[in-house]
């Protein structure tokens, strides 16, 4: 049994966080891949922002999205646990627990750790998934810097009359990040630039290796541009953009044949085309999926989700956030409407994300996010914006 078979299932309790997996209907446009937790934000400060990261200024979560931001990490030592419940209309059971940090290892370089849970339940189905990372970065130079991260995923699930073993997979993300200040009169200007491939790894099973399903692995571009108002006020603007990696299902566009014997023959090609495409390397099936949608490059540009996030910061202490992620109808329509709000205090945060999707059967419906920071350092840097030279 292949993770697609097993995530129909859940996603009709309610279960699952992403609608990119399946949709009730099997829509032949929608890409398949396991392990769809990792698509998600986990904190509540990328979650407000409509999930863009890529390029935002660097905090205790920032290898999740970029590991080239670590280098750039304000403070000497952080620590951030997040929870969202899960609070589906169908399945309120369960929920999502993500836990991250780092250390300075000197001036130019850091080392983070993070663990990523997820466990909803309903009924006689259980899903039990978990994530385990370590990642580097460091700067080289004033303006850029590389990161990469090491993953190792474990997800199990259980349910009367299914005997499954659980699948285990390990992967590596790769990022770069670059940041400048431009000095504008009394104010001041701020532009980054970030991009990052993530979990690109073995393909994970849980019975038969020959049914693996590809990792979700994609590629994000994003920046982030910041206007400092005087002494108080700072005003940011983040957007991403994010592609999958892996191979686009076959289909055939124009109505079923009437003759059975064409429409058998039909349904025949289509099933081989995907199972030649399911059966590629994950490297193979990420170079490939820039080029494979059955619809053209129109379609490819549909594979591309869209994050924006606007932040806006009082005195480095209060925290106002507001994005939208958008994806497209006929491969994801997980689009929603994101806010938040944050604050810091000396060394400790909080911050907090509330998510409005587009239509009640959205799987990310009522979703609630709780971040906490803790930041060791000196004071002036605790409040966790601004960023220490001599760190770099």
């Amino acid at each position: 049994m292949t993770y697609s078979q097993l995530a129909t299932s859940a996603l009709l309790v309610g279960m699952l966080g992403t609608s990119s997996l399946v949709v009730a209907q099997q829509a032949p446009q929608t890409i398949s891949t396991a392990v769809p937790i990792l698509t998600l934000s986990p904190d509540a400060r990328s979650a407000a922002l409509g999930q863009a990261g890529a390029a935002s200024s660097p905090d205790a979560n920032a290898a999740y999205y970029n590991a080239g931001k670590l280098g750039f990490a304000p403070n000497r030592f952080s620590f951030s646990p997040s929870y969202s419940p899960w609070l589906n209309p169908i399945s309120r059971n369960g929920g999502l627990l993500y836990l991250s940090g780092y250390g300075r290892l000197g001036q130019r370089s850091a080392l983070g750790a993070s663990f990523l849970h997820f466990n909803p339940y309903s009924g006689l189905l259980r899903f039990r998934e978990s994530a385990y990372s370590i990642s580097y970065g460091r700067t080289l130079g004033e303006h850029l810097g590389l990161g990469a991260t090491a993953r190792y995923i474990h997800s199990a699930f259980t349910q009367v009359g299914v005997d499954a073993k659980p699948g285990n997979a390990v992967s590596l993300d790769l990022g770069v990040y670059y940041t400048k200040d431009i000095p504008a009169g009394t104010d001041a200007y701020s532009v980054a630039l970030g991009a990052s491939i993530a979990n690109i790894g073995n393909k994970l099973t849980y019975t038969n290796p020959a049914q693996g399903d590809f990792l979700p692995a994609n590629l994000k571009i994003g920046t982030a541009l910041t206007r400092t108002f005087g002494a108080s006020h700072k005003l940011t603007l983040v957007m991403d953009a994010n592609k999958l990696l892996v191979p686009s299902p076959y289909y055939e566009e124009g109505p079923v044949p009437a003759d059975p014997v064409e429409r058998e023959r039909r349904a025949v090609r289509i099933a081989a085309e995907n199972q030649k495409r399911r059966d590629k390397s994950p490297v193979i099936g990420a170079l490939s999926s820039f080029g494979d949608a059955s619809g053209g490059f129109r379609e490819e540009l549909r594979e591309i989700n869209l994050s924006t996030g606007l932040e806006y910061i009082y005195q480095n202490a209060v925290f106002v956030r507001t994005g939208y992620f958008y994806a497209s109808p006929r491969k994801d329509d997980r689009n929603y409407l994101s806010f938040g709000v944050g604050g810091r205090y000396r060394t400790f945060g909080i911050d907090g994300a509330y998510l409005i999707p587009n239509s009640k059967n959205n799987p990310v419906a009522q979703t609630l996010r709780v971040s906490l920071h803790v930041s060791l350092n000196k004071e002036a840097l605790a409040l966790g914006t601004q960023t220490s030279k001599a760190d770099l």
